[in-house]
């Protein structure tokens, strides 16, 4: 599916992505993390070499096969889904980096497993996205997430595996003769956007679709991010707005893969911030228990734009890395649930404590689900003196 090129490109892309996810150079001696799926052995032996070469300390853990994953959920005791082994607090907070490697061989696998059961191991994770969080908020740390192709991922996309590789190779620049200069010069581009919309402060987004009409108060000390090296692919530019100002009606009409369950043709209408109604036309149960799995699993925490001009992806890939970078005809939004991006924050992250994130607004859940809308939409903006400027339409930001 991929030539020993593209991997060799792709573990370089990751390597650079990881370095501008921390903000800094990785030193000789720090740890990273690689965490892969059985199924994406052949990039995770390019990038162990590279760790290597780079005087790095690669940790390698292995994400279990499907099987193991499900006897986990269906079989596991409570105690079993909440358990942390020895030495995993101590690890996370030693921690430089992890690149994490998707390739997942089922969709669905957990179908059958009560929602609450992967709801109460999420929950027991959070304390330990809790130490990376602190971690990065330091920029002692940071991540990166990609994903390889395989026969269940490319049939739920409704293409051949060598059609699905191509749409990766596509979208991460793998074919290009400097992949990583392509990345940084997509990153340029980002970025003069993102300068352009944090210059113009607006205080309220509103979008406005067939489907949907939502109006997203954009929050006091908020700006703009994107294309920060989190994740390859990555064209979006999104803020974690102030949950308590959203409301009005969101339509994601994008199919979502989640925890072996499939959703689609969700709906979410939001008053005073929450969403007091959630619908969909497959996979409605999943959806409701995600929603009511904690406090702020039905508050907003992201709010996602994706200019079509970066964006190679034209196919619908099964999986949120790629589908919330969608470009398309129209580009997209995504709306996620859940927890707050804290780099949203335009003070000091340092400074931006427990109490002050509540004040100003930002989301704290063990959920995040980013939501992807393709369709033709407008997104207005409020500014501070009172007019309105549209901000994206067909697809590109109008900058």
């Amino acid at each position: 599916m991929f030539t020993e090129k593209h991997l060799d490109a792709y573990a370089q892309v990751m390597l650079w992505a990881l370095e501008t996810a921390r903000g800094r150079k990785l030193k000789a001696g720090n740890i990273v993390l690689l965490q892969s799926d059985p199924a994406a052995v052949a990039l995770s032996e390019k990038i162990y070499a590279l760790l290597l070469d780079r005087s790095l300390q690669p940790v390698v853990r292995w994400n279990p096969s499907v099987r193991m994953e499900h006897d986990f959920y269906a079989r596991g005791e409570d105690r079993h889904l909440t358990f942390h082994p020895p030495g995993t607090k101590e690890l996370l907070g030693a921690l430089h980096g992890a690149i994490h490697l998707r390739a997942p061989e089922s969709l669905t696998h957990l179908r059958d497993v009560r929602p609450e059961r992967i709801s109460m191991a999420t929950l027991a994770r959070k304390p330990l996205r809790d130490i990376l969080d602190a971690r990065e908020q330091k920029k002692l740390f940071g991540w990166t997430l990609a994903m390889l192709p395989t026969e269940q991922l490319a049939l739920a996309a409704g293409m051949d595996v060598d059609a699905y590789a191509q749409q990766i190779v596509n979208a991460c620049y793998l074919d290009s003769d400097d992949a990583v200069g392509s990345w940084k010069d997509v990153f340029a581009s980002v970025n003069r956007i993102k300068r352009w919309l944090n210059s113009l402060n607006p205080k309220t987004l509103r979008v406005e679709s067939e489907a949907m009409d939502l109006e997203v108060s954009v929050g006091e000390q908020r700006r703009w991010v994107g294309l920060s090296g989190h994740n390859i692919p990555s064209f979006e530019i999104f803020l974690s707005p102030d949950w308590r100002g959203v409301r009005g009606v969101y339509f994601a009409d994008q199919l979502s893969y989640r925890n072996g369950n499939i959703v689609e043709g969700v709906r979410l209408e939001f008053k005073d911030g929450r969403a007091v109604d959630a619908q969909a036309t497959q996979g409605e149960e999943f959806l409701r228990s995600q929603v009511a799995m904690d406090e702020g699993a039905a508050r907003v925490g992201e709010f996602s734009l994706t200019d079509k001009r970066f964006s190679r992806i034209n196919a619908f890939m099964a999986n949120t890395l790629f589908d919330e970078n969608f470009g398309g005809p129209f580009g997209n939004c995504h709306l996620a649930l859940g927890s707050s991006y804290v780099e949203s924050f335009s003070g000091k992250v340092a400074d931006l404590d427990k109490r002050r994130k509540r004040s100003l607004g930002f989301n704290e859940s063990a959920l995040h689900w980013d939501l992807v809308n393709t369709r033709e939409k407008t997104v207005t903006a409020r500014l501070g003196s009172g007019k309105t400027q549209v901000i994206y339409e067909n697809g590109e930001f109008r900058y």
